[in-house]
């Protein structure tokens, strides 16, 4: 039994007739009928009757139709997937990007896309990594990069880049190179509001030692402290990359924290129970070659 016995098989209990199916299979009549022999032959059934105006499937015929269907399918469906892997992807993907890393990001991100996938669309979102990560969940996009997201068996994430948090001051305050966990209190700070990632790392470390912070103000995203830091209104404790965001960073004092340093994580995040399209994996890819850590 092969392919193209069953499809020759299929094709006369489709058509009724050993003629019409040889036209439809652009194969001679005699060659259908060795076929079907020949499958007869290999089963040890007979699987039509001839009556006057064509042929009729035998019970036999009947049960192997339905297996017949199942297997051709099967290899059509074989055939076009391999088929569709010699093409470029093509189509639209949604990428999630917060709104620091899309600052050095986009440009770069996007000029690659159309270098290595000129078939197909990408589309940037930005957005905190909250949102962005119950937009992931939700299906408005396809892929994202998210900063520490809280674990879940919903998505799929892979670490990227880990980066060092720093105490950063305004213009002209005295800095040490390093500060204690203890000399953050006596500081004026601006944090972002919680549930933030960096937020929440910065609760981790310091309420189970007691150290209370001089919160000034409290932000919703990491360039709102930036630029309250710029006004000299307070400190705050960012990762290096948010001085991207600074209009004049280099005159920014910044100082590493600790020990314990506070590590932030940029991790890709992927939906577990949805399986990415070709397009979307040639993306993920095409993230893990960027290079967060410099300015573009």
């Amino acid at each position: 039994m092969d392919l193209r016995q069953l499809e020759s098989f299929a094709t006369v209990a489709d058509s009724g007739s050993v003629s019409r199916a040889a036209t439809a299979l652009h194969l001679s009549q005699p060659s259908i009928s060795r076929q079907l022999s020949l499958l007869e032959a290999d089963l040890g059934q007979r699987l039509f009757e001839r009556h006057g105006r064509g042929v009729r499937l035998t019970p036999a015929g009947q049960a192997l139709l339905v297996h017949a269907r199942t297997l051709l399918e099967g290899a059509r469906q074989a055939r076009r997937q391999l088929m569709d892997m010699n093409e470029e992807p093509s189509g639209r993907v949604v990428v999630g990007l917060p709104h620091r890393v899309a600052t050095g990001l986009c440009v770069p991100l996007v000029e690659r896309f159309r270098q290595q996938l000129p078939n197909a669309m990408i589309s940037i979102s930005e957005g905190l990594s909250l949102s962005l990560r119950e937009d992931l969940l939700q299906g408005r996009i396809d892929l994202a990069l998210l900063f520490d997201p809280a674990p879940t068996p919903l998505i799929v994430s892979e670490p990227l880049m880990r980066e060092r948090l720093m105490l950063v001051a305004p213009q002209g305050t005295p800095l040490k190179s390093r500060v204690s966990l203890a000399e953050l209190a006596q500081m004026p700070m601006i944090l972002p509001s919680a549930p933030n990632p960096i937020r929440s790392l910065v609760d981790a470390v310091l309420l189970p030692r007691r150290i209370g912070l001089q919160i000034v103000a409290e932000v919703g995203a990491v360039h709102s402290a930036i630029a309250l830091v710029e006004h000299g209104v307070g400190c705050s404790i960012l990762p290096q990359s948010a001085l991207l965001m600074a209009q004049q960073a280099e005159r920014l004092p910044t100082a590493l924290i600790g020990p314990p340093a506070l590590w932030n994580r940029l991790v890709l995040a992927m939906p577990a129970a949805r399986p990415l399209t070709r397009l979307q994996q040639a993306t993920a890819a095409l993230l893990r070659q960027m290079d967060f850590r410099t300015p573009h």
